[in-house]
């Protein structure tokens, strides 16, 4: 049993950085009730799948969930949701606070109904600037967080944004913070709060916690930037036959390296003397040592850095890391069998636990999937749900 067994969570949110934020949750032992429109969450038509609305992304963020179909546009949908709010711990959303005003589902209306509930919203912007009504997706949340500027820094001068959408699943992440922080609260005092968790502030501090540098002070030391992760020659490592991701980091680490190359000469130079002065000349130093390991093959390299303890790990690719020897021997992918979509491979819960270890409750929902149950359970009798079904306020699917 998970350590947040016994919470209700009502999860409104949709695409990635909510979903994946109340999936952790999910995995936590919470009954994560994950509500939907009518078309369903956007990602769940984002392929491939083996059947319309299930696609992979949607399994990778949705799974342990329960799905139920309101359509919160008409009165009777919303009612079944404040009825729902009524005995839920927390209600999470990621559209815009003035859409949820809108609806009539603001904070105000929430804790009228439910005073302890934790009322959290993950959204673009914080709500005292100018920015607040602005809608905020990942692309725009990285290029106004600075990353496609440093990308540009450290490649060849064109800004790109991160190959991973990286500012929803960061804000997912903090959320969650969020969330057991207000939950703790919750359980000590029995009162409810707002949380407004602001997609661009929250990755502004992620990136500048690296790179405000200089500019931390008053004046300004230097232009900002890390100068280690801004190295045009920071990347894996070509071999003569393949890539390395390799780290020489510590003095430790330089002085095993040039011992186990036969070169210990280049410990006398006076940019290796420290960490300093190894920063100072960061790029001439990742080139030259770019250029030692096109000497060897890639076995070569990784029996001699294990042997002199020097971090090292494969460059992997999406399909290579699925026979990962360690990933294997934790049993990180498991291959489940989904009600509807057959084998699946389902990736397990990375931390450990003594006693409460999380575990994935089931796999991701089919659309509505589990309205009846759910309006069952919240003391909806049997006649209220044929007349919120037939009022299309409800929409109830069949278990698969």
């Amino acid at each position: 049993m998970g350590p947040l067994a016994g919470f209700t969570i009502l999860d409104l949110t949709s695409v990635l950085m909510g979903p994946y934020g109340t999936q952790v949750l999910a995995d936590m032992g919470a009954d994560v009730i994950k509500v939907e429109s009518p078309e369903g969450d956007i990602v769940r038509q984002i392929g491939p799948g083996r059947t319309p609305g299930m696609g992979g992304m949607f399994h990778n963020a949705n799974r342990g969930k329960r799905s139920i179909v309101l359509d919160l546009k008409t009165p009777e949908g919303r009612d079944t949701l404040l009825r729902l709010a009524k005995s839920a711990n927390a209600l999470v959303y990621n559209v815009r606070p003035q859409a949820m005003a809108r609806l009539g589902l603001d904070y105000e209306t929430l804790r009228s109904i439910n005073p302890s509930l934790v009322y959290v919203g993950a959204f673009g912007y914080g709500q005292s600037g100018p920015y607040a009504a602005k809608p905020a997706y990942d692309d725009l949340i990285q290029g106004a967080a600075t990353i496609p500027t440093l990308l540009a820094a450290a490649g060849d001068g064109t800004p790109r944004y991160v190959p991973v959408t990286i500012a929803d699943r960061i804000v997912g992440l903090m959320m969650v913070n969020a969330i057991m922080g207000g939950l703790m609260h919750q359980q000590r005092t029995g009162v409810g709060q707002r949380i407004d968790v602001p997609m661009f502030e929250s990755m502004t501090e992620f990136v500048l916690v690296d790179h405000l540098g200089g500019l931390t002070y008053d004046p300004p030391l230097d232009h900002g930037g890390y100068a280690r992760l801004l190295s045009r020659y920071r990347r894996p490592y070509r071999t003569s036959d393949g890539y390395l991701c390799v780290l020489i980091y510590n003095d430790k680490h330089w002085r095993s390296f040039f011992e186990a190359i036969g070169q210990p000469h280049f410990l006398e130079q006076p940019r290796f003397a420290n960490h300093a002065a190894r920063t100072k000349h960061i790029d001439e130093i990742y080139e030259e040592i770019g250029h030692i390991f096109l000497t060897r093959t890639t076995a070569e390299w990784r029996e001699l850095l294990e042997h002199a303890d020097i971090p090292v790990m494969p460059m992997h690719t999406l399909e290579t890391i699925l026979d990962d020897p360690h990933l294997k021997a934790i049993d990180f992918f498991r291959t489940v069998d989904h009600p509807v979509e057959g084998r699946i491979r389902q990736m397990r819960v990375p931390s450990t636990w003594s006693v409460t270890q999380p575990e994935a409750a089931g796999p991701a929902p089919t659309l509505g999937q589990h309205g009846r149950d759910i309006l069952r359970e919240a003391g909806f009798s049997a006649d209220e749900i044929e007349r919120l079904a037939e009022q299309k306020a409800v929409h109830l699917a069949a278990p698969p």
